[in-house]
């Protein structure tokens, strides 16, 4: 009788560790995969638009005007 409660519990307990093991496991793999595409940005450039393309989209759109681009423009040059 003691042997067989004995093997019952000690069977949850490795299955439980099984699936803890596993499921470390898989959450690792899927870091591994996932911490490049975050940390990566292309040759050394910060994430997002360059002020000065923000100002040309925003030129392109017609939110500004010429005069207004070219003043915007030779401000952020300097």
């Amino acid at each position: 009788m003691m042997n067989d409660w004995g093997s019952s519990g000690g069977m949850g307990f490795g299955f439980l560790f099984m699936l803890l093991f596993w499921g470390l496991v898989i959450v690792g793999i899927a870091a591994l995969f996932r911490w490049p595409m975050v940390h990566k940005s292309p040759k050394g450039k910060p994430h997002g638009k360059s002020p000065l393309e923000i100002l040309q989209e925003r030129y392109a759109r017609g939110e500004i005007d010429h005069d207004e681009f070219e003043q915007k423009k030779r401000d952020l040059e300097t």
